[in-house]
């Protein structure tokens, strides 16, 4: 068969394929709809940034003073009552000392405190440092961590104040100007690669897209395939002079059709809903869905010849399916994970398509950039096509 036969029969297949989706009303919906719910979920629970808005935080204060004087807590309350003024962080409910904290925390009625000790003033009166207790509820590892890092920096913006007032005071010659470069001499400056402000957004979007495809394929093509041979359509189109791999490939361009669907859909969501912008060039970020595409279709086609039923093919495909979303970097940096667990994910495509896209997306980056990412999904795509045509054609025959 020359190949305008083979690629004419395989464009038949994919359309045949493609009616019968839109025939599909709920499975058409659902086409739509997953993608939609999947940047709604994701976009709308985790958090975008590191701040903190009216987080409910008790404070006591539990400062004995020096002689008669409270003049370093009370000072420090008025300027964080100021700041939070202005800010509106938090919703501070007065407790009366540490073990009401940890109760409140304990009851949820408060996510964190801050506690003043009672050597506080007295520390400051006599050159030494004053401790700030801050107080975090460790079944909440995550607004913890954010609570600490915002109450951290302001406390230190505080420090810093106090420090320039002192450093005026003792010397004439100090001002307002260059009383903060004696306290604080260095400063640092955080840049990005790229121009811009980058969200937890900008980090998930590609590696949505990436999973979209790869569950697309995985999960569309035992019901191409599976489905078919359960109900004996297939046979139909094994005794028909058609080449094998004009049925593969015919399957393969219905998934990706569908998949690049769902991939447009979360790119335009992202773009249009959570303000994610596109560094790099839109082109090569719909190439890389189409070789991430490649890179799945013959696993999803081996997978799909040695189940016997549907059934067996969705399972064994949700099975590889789950360990790969959440060990490929797609909701969470690989970096964070234990050694041996990154191990597993270099081994993962998904962990390559998810990468490339990422780095087209949000850093900019063209194809030089990404040609470890590239030569790894087309050898693993080359690889598993080579394995799945005669392995098909052998599932065919019996």
């Amino acid at each position: 068969m020359d190949a305008k036969s083979l690629l004419s029969h395989s464009f038949r297949i994919a359309w045949k394929d493609l009616m019968e989706l839109i025939r599909n009303r709920l499975g058409l919906v659902m086409l739509v709809l997953m993608p939609i719910f999947m940047m709604a979920m994701v976009g709308f629970i985790y958090p975008s940034n590191t701040s903190i808005s009216k987080i409910p935080i008790a404070l006591a204060n539990e400062d004995a003073g020096y002689g008669n004087s409270t003049i370093g807590s009370q000072t420090f309350l008025t300027v964080l009552q100021g700041i939070n003024s202005n800010t509106g962080m938090m919703t501070i409910t007065n407790a009366s000392n540490m073990d009401e904290i940890k109760d409140l925390v304990q009851k949820g009625d408060v996510y964190g405190g801050i506690l003043i000790p009672s050597n506080f003033t007295s520390s400051i009166m006599t050159g030494e440092q004053g401790t700030i207790v801050i107080v975090v509820d460790q079944s909440n590892p995550q607004m913890s961590a954010t609570i600490q890092a915002v109450l951290s920096g302001v406390f230190d913006q505080m420090g810093t104040m106090l420090a320039q007032q002192k450093v005026q005071g003792l010397n004439p010659a100090v001002n307002a100007t260059n009383s903060l470069a004696i306290v604080k001499p260095y400063d640092i400056q955080t840049e990005g690669a790229v121009s811009g402000h980058s969200s937890y957004f900008d980090f998930i979007a590609p590696g949505i897209m990436a999973m979209t495809v790869m569950m697309s394929v995985m999960t569309g093509l035992p019901a191409a395939i599976s489905q078919e041979k359960e109900v004996g359509t297939l046979d139909g189109m094994m005794v028909a002079p058609i080449n094998r791999l004009a049925i593969i490939l015919g399957k393969t361009l219905a998934q990706t059709a569908r998949g690049l669907i769902q991939g447009v859909l979360i790119l335009a969501l992202a773009v249009a809903l959570f303000g994610v912008t596109i560094q790099g060039s839109i082109l090569l970020v719909f190439g890389l869905l189409l070789l991430g595409v490649f890179s799945f279709v013959g696993l999803g086609v081996v997978i799909t010849s040695f189940a016997k039923d549907q059934e067996t093919a969705m399972m064994i495909m949700m099975t590889l399916m789950f360990p790969m979303m959440f060990l490929s970097g797609v909701f969470f940096p690989i970096q964070q994970m234990p050694w041996y667990m990154q191990s597993v994910s270099k081994v993962l495509p998904l962990t390559y398509a998810a990468t490339a896209l990422r780095k087209v997306m949000v850093l900019g980056a063209q194809i030089p950039a990404i040609t470890t990412e590239l030569t790894i999904l087309i050898t693993f795509g080359i690889v598993m096509t080579a394995i799945a045509v005669p392995v098909f054609k052998r599932a065919m025959t019996r």
